[in-house]
């Protein structure tokens, strides 16, 4: 390429990319520092706005959903989400609020499973002698690369993550891929991609705590909760599944209609305690592997509702039980007991363990695919 010609690639494309981020987006895309990490790399913070003004803020460290601003009946926005004001809080966060969860979201009994042939131990992290959520360090404590996408009525972020062979005890560089998309139709759709070079396991999770009343001082307990699932998994003592398909019918764990948080998560019932209240994997009923209605969540007090649609096989559905008021949030706000609530769409947990749950193995070859899709509107 000659000199001249070097010079006019230069000069087409650099505003091609400015108008990306800057102009065309400029309403839709914002981008900031964030802040420094430990090692001095700096951590980036991402405001998408749509057409109606919900906003969604990101931040490369965790691919973390920072907030998430909604309206009200009134069109009073509030940000539903339970998170910190700064880096600082969210590197320190236990909590795992509003991250993206990884290598495999959720509990894995004993840190340890075998696949073709050969026992794998896993990093164990302040959970007895499970493994939970990827590790010491999983994909909510690394820094990701970023960059804005854009579509027809939707304006996002993708992140992407490398996993090295052997990270916490998972086998096969592992390449991920997160993306957050705001659309026009009040949707934050988030889609993960992942693919390996090593026979491994995969269950890539979103980690956001959810109060719809949009004041994080409120408790969950009068939301009201459809989950698109007839049968849930028991738990053992170490909130492993035993591997039972239990019907709902008949238990405070049947939402197959709208029902109250909070109408029976003090029945006596075995579960319940070994819980602490929920904190489950419902098995939905879609059995295709397409998009389709898992949860929809409503608060009555302010009317926010969200539908959340997913192609994968489980929801967890954890209503907040260990928080304690440990955790100062955003304002300063100290998160109480059931104060928020997760709905994290995934494999089972212990699936690796569990020759007749939906499979985690990712092979080459393959690629790992999770769709997840929250609808906010008001009734």
């Amino acid at each position: 390429m000659s000199k001249l010609s070097r010079i006019i690639t230069v000069a087409l494309s650099v505003p091609i990319f400015s108008c990306l981020v800057g102009c065309g987006m400029n309403k839709l895309f914002q981008k900031q520092d964030y802040g420094a990490l430990p090692d001095g790399r700096k951590a980036e913070l991402y405001t998408l706005t749509n057409a109606d003004g919900l906003k969604a803020t990101l931040t490369n460290y965790g691919a973390i959903l920072v907030s998430m601003e909604v309206p009200d009946r009134d069109g009073k926005l509030a940000d539903v989400t339970h998170g910190y004001d700064t880096l600082k809080g969210w590197l320190s966060n236990t909590s795992y609020f509003g991250s993206t969860v990884g290598r495999y979201g959720n509990r894995i009994a004993k840190g340890q499973f075998a696949l073709d042939g050969k026992t794998y131990s896993l990093a164990k992290n302040n959970n007895g002698e499970n493994a939970l959520h990827g590790g010491i360090k999983g994909f909510d404590k690394v820094l990701w690369d970023a960059k804005p996408v854009k579509q027809a009525g939707a304006v996002g972020v993708e992140f992407n993550y490398v996993s090295r062979d052997g990270e916490e005890g998972y086998p096969g560089n592992l390449k991920n891929t997160v993306t957050y998309w705001l659309t026009d139709k009040n949707e934050l759709r988030i889609e993960f991609k992942a693919t390996t070079d090593k026979p491994t396991i995969v269950n890539l999770c979103h980690h956001s705590y959810w109060n719809l009343t949009g004041d994080p001082k409120n408790t969950i307990l009068d939301h009201e909760l459809m989950l698109a699932a007839d049968r849930f998994l028991p738990v053992d003592k170490g909130l492993i599944p035993t591997g039972e398909r239990r019907p709902v019918e008949g238990t405070p764990f049947d939402f197959t209609k709208l029902t109250k948080v909070g109408a029976r998560i003090n029945a006596e019932d075995e579960q319940l305690k070994l819980g602490n209240g929920y904190d489950h994997c419902w098995v939905l009923r879609s059995k295709t592997g397409d998009v389709a209605l898992a949860a929809t969540l409503y608060d009555p007090s302010s009317g926010r509702a969200m539908d959340l649609s997913t192609d994968q096989p489980g929801i967890q559905f954890y209503c907040g039980n260990f928080l304690d008021g440990s955790a100062a949030g955003k304002g300063g706000t100290k998160y109480a007991f059931r104060t928020a609530l997760c709905l994290e769409t995934q494999r089972f947990p212990d699936s690796p363990n569990k020759p007749d749950f939906p499979s985690a193995v990712l092979r080459p070859g393959e690629t790992y695919r999770h769709t997840m899709v929250h609808r906010f509107y008001t009734r």
